[in-house]
């Protein structure tokens, strides 16, 4: 059965609190190498049958209306995975 991933990430002008405090527990792990880190949501929406061009605009219109908060968040990818 296919599922449809959906991600979602904080907007970027927003402060993101939980990633902040991942990149300073890396820091003090002496892991430099990453300089920021951003936490989102990963929703997975599985499919009986064909994933259609209907069901993915539909999924969409799911992820904009309801998975996300758009004051706060953009969905930032959706693809098929089989």
């Amino acid at each position: 059965m296919p599922t449809i991933v959906v991600d979602v990430m904080p907007k970027a002008e927003l402060l993101d609190p939980q990633g902040k405090a991942v990149s300073g527990a890396l820091s003090r792990l002496g892991k430099d190498a990453f300089t920021d880190v951003r936490i989102g949501k990963r929703f997975e929406l599985t499919v009986e049958g064909e994933v259609t061009d209907e069901i993915l605009a539909e999924a969409r219109r799911i992820a904009d209306d309801i998975l996300s908060n758009s004051v706060i968040e953009d969905v930032v990818g959706i693809e098929v995975v089989e």
